[in-house]
């Protein structure tokens, strides 16, 4: 092409995102001259829709330092859910102060992603509040942002009675709605209650289940103890069970010490994921609580020939509206120096408090003897 206006290159940079291919997307982002809000909004909701949440948050700050260019409606329903999956609170508030002064509150979709953003960053209280405010607008994604936001965070009954209340108002629940009300009676230990709410998916609603639901079940099922039934629903599926659904089968045996069904639920997983090394490293445990030493030694031995190497953990911490990640003993941060000093410091105040309190301990235990 002889001319390549702004359009033009907006359009092939979101071809690229949506193909799921961000470093061709982002490339051709830093060769434009001109950018302008389709051209952020395109890479910003790239990144979020492929789970690269932190690089989708990243571009929307460099984006706000631009002076000629300002977040639109999808701009924002793009970056929010990564303020969600991220935990970043203050950067969602500050977002929604945005959208609120811009009238941006109008557009379903907006409202929608901030009542996702405190839900899920367990801010249940305005997540209330933005669903009460919303009112007739409501849709299903509003009520399922705020079932799945009440189940996670322990609040099981409530997000029953909220999709009890969607159903009194003539809202009919889809697959989403299920995983959250399933998530409720998990985390609530409902099994009778969680049996009839799957059972109910096919037979009142139509909806077939999924992996997702079997996963729920077989996790409600293995924290209740009932791993028999469990490992039998599992055999039943009508599609071919998935990491998730054996995950949680071991990780059930191994809170319940379960040798022969976490030995079945591994051999899956080393099928699916061989070079997954949580999977050996839970299977070793169980082995260990079980006096199975010969079991632990084996799986050192295959996890040491087949080269596979337990991952560094890492975390995020928002501060100061920037979110930074941190690998275990990660150094690479530039006030790392500054940290460790903190850390150090704290080590030694909460060593010094130990040390007194034992101290306190053992006088009182002295003076009782008299």
């Amino acid at each position: 092409m002889r001319v390549k206006d702004t359009p033009t290159w907006n359009a092939i940079i979101a071809g690229y995102t949506r193909a799921g291919d961000m470093d061709s997307g982002m490339q051709l982002f830093r060769l434009m001259r001109s950018r302008n809000v389709i051209s952020w909004t395109s890479v910003i909701s790239g990144y979020a829709q492929n789970g690269m949440y932190a690089d989708a948050l990243e571009i929307f700050m460099e984006m706000e330092k631009e002076r000629d260019v300002k977040p639109n409606e999808v701009t924002i329903a793009s970056v929010l859910p990564a303020c969600a999956a991220l935990g970043a609170l203050e950067v969602g508030e500050r977002i929604e102060a945005y959208a609120r002064e811009n009238g941006y509150f109008k557009n379903v979709y907006v409202v929608n992603a901030v009542l996702e953003m405190y839900a899920r960053c367990g801010r249940i209280c305005k997540a209330k509040m933005v669903f009460d405010q919303m009112g007739n607008r409501r849709n299903l994604c509003s009520w399922n942002s705020m079932i799945m936001g009440l189940a996670v965070h322990g609040k099981c009954s409530e997000a029953l009675e909220f999709f009890d209340h969607m159903l009194s108002e003539g809202t009919k629940p889809d697959d989403i709605t299920f995983v959250g009300v399933l998530l409720a009676c998990t985390h609530g230990g409902m099994v009778a209650k969680g049996r009839e709410l799957f059972d109910s998916m096919l037979d009142k609603f139509l909806i077939t289940p999924k992996l997702e639901h079997y996963g729920c079940m077989v996790d409600l099922l293995g924290r209740a103890g009932k791993l028999t039934e469990a490992y039998d629903l599992i055999c039943g599926m009508r599609m071919k069970p998935d990491s998730v659904i054996w995950g949680a089968l071991l990780g059930a045996c191994s809170f319940h010490n379960h040798v022969e069904l976490a030995e079945k639920a591994a051999d899956s997983l080393f099928e699916l994921e061989p070079q997954n090394p949580g999977n050996y490293v839970i299977l070793s445990n169980i082995y260990a609580s079980a006096g199975r030493w010969d079991g632990v030694a084996g799986l050192r031995k295959l996890m040491k020939g087949s080269m596979i190497t337990k991952a560094a953990g890492y975390s995020f911490i928002e501060m100061d509206a920037q979110v930074h990640k941190f690998i275990v003993e990660d150094k690479s941060h530039p006030r790392s120096g500054e940290i460790y000093g903190i850390l150090d410091e704290l080590s030694s105040r909460m060593k010094l408090r130990a040390t007194a309190k034992n101290s306190v301990s053992k006088e009182e235990e002295f003076l009782n003897l008299f």
